[in-house]
Formats: C-alpha cells, structure tokens, sequence
C-alpha cells in the first residue's frame, strides 16, 4: 500500500479498497517499523487512533462522513489534547 497524496487515500475509502481502519492500521504498523531509527514521535496514541478509524468506518457504512473522514494526521508535540501527554518536544 502506498499513497501518493491525500485524495488517493480518500478515494481508496470512498471506493471501499480499503477501510479507515486499515489505512490507520498500515500507518501506525509504518510508525512502528521507522520510529525507531527515525524517532519522529514522542506519543503515538495507537487505541485512539484506531477507536476514530472505527468510528469513521459506522460513518461511512451510514453515508454520515466528514470529507476527510479515515484519514490519519500526525501533529506536533505543541498542541494540548485531553489526556495525552504534551512535552513542546522537550
């Protein structure tokens, strides 16, 4: 599976190739196999990630989905989110 742009990912889903859950499982099992050599994140809320992908796939079987539903995002450490720890990278 590879992606060459976010519309790619959106159409995979909207076609049904792949399902939310499965594009955040290829990106998450991604994070796993690079992050150590990389080290690109200090949190990786796997459980919320995949508890949103499940939520975007009932979306998507009831046609009640956002434009950008299923598609996964990485931000910076510099945003505070509710039960998730924040270090601003330090």
């Amino acid at each position: 599976m590879k992606f060459n742009n976010i519309r790619e990912i959106i159409n995979s889903i909207k076609s049904k190739e792949l399902s939310p859950r499965e594009v955040t499982e290829y990106y998450l099992n991604r994070i796993s196999e690079l992050d150590g050599q990389l080290n690109s994140f200090i949190t990786v809320t796997e459980d919320q990630a995949l508890s949103q992908a499940k939520a975007a796939d009932d979306r998507y079987k009831t046609k009640n989905n956002f434009p950008l539903d299923g598609l996964p995002i990485a931000h910076k450490d510099i945003f505070c989110t509710k039960g998730v720890l924040t270090t601003c990278g330090s």
